[in-house]
């Protein structure tokens, strides 16, 4: 997601504020998700279900969040159905290498399994 409209939230977190005006949306995004897939262990459906288009948890959550508005809710959802990786990504930003490189693998033997089906 490189073109996607910025976020324009203030938060107050202990007296400091927070301006998310200058945030791209998929950075507001890896925060609040960065640790759905970083717990460890490898949720092998959490990748298969963005893998096949299935988002409508992260949907809910950021429309619950409150940090996005109804259209950038719609921006976002575009934007994961284009390109599901983005969401992957966005998930995967703040983990270790480890637990990148395992959620990687499991992406890359979903690729190759797609690709054998097809073969």
């Amino acid at each position: 997601m490189t073109t996607e409209p910025l976020v324009r939230h203030t938060v107050d977190t202990s007296g400091v504020i927070a301006d998310y005006a200058s945030r791209p949306l998929c950075a507001v995004v890896a925060v609040m998700f960065s640790f759905d897939l970083g717990d460890g262990y490898v949720d092998f459906d959490a990748v298969e279900r963005i893998r096949e288009g299935e988002f409508d948890d992260w949907v809910l959550a950021a429309t619950r969040s409150g940090l996005f508005l109804p259209h950038e809710i719609a921006a976002l959802a575009r934007s994961w159905h284009t390109d599901p990786r983005s969401l992957f990504e966005a998930l995967l930003t703040d983990a270790d290498d480890v637990t990148r490189k395992r959620y990687q693998i499991v992406w890359d033997s979903l690729d190759e399994a797609d690709s054998l089906e097809y073969a």
